[in-house]
């Protein structure tokens, strides 16, 4: 399948990079193909989660338009909110 990236998420990197947060594309893409969990609260939106860090998971929030993955944003969250407690 296909992935594009829309303009906001290209200049998400830069952003996120700014405040010091250096998050490469091959993550972003990663998680997206291999997702640990996947949210379809928000659907026709998908928001594919992996690990970034020991605190943090990053968010990718995507959409399917015919065989193509458009990626809209993404970001890192805390584990405490977005993931349950065992």
């Amino acid at each position: 399948m296909e992935i594009r990236f829309t303009k906001h998420a290209i200049e998400k990197f830069v952003i996120l990079r700014r405040h010091g947060l250096i998050i490469l594309k091959e993550k972003v893409i990663g998680t997206v193909e291999k997702p640990y969990h996947l949210d379809y609260s928000r659907f026709p939106l998908l928001i594919a989660q992996s690990n970034f860090d020991k605190n943090r998971v990053l968010r990718v929030v995507y959409k399917i338009v015919r065989r193509t993955m458009v990626i809209i944003t993404f970001y890192p969250g805390k584990k405490s909110q977005y993931e349950k407690r065992k």
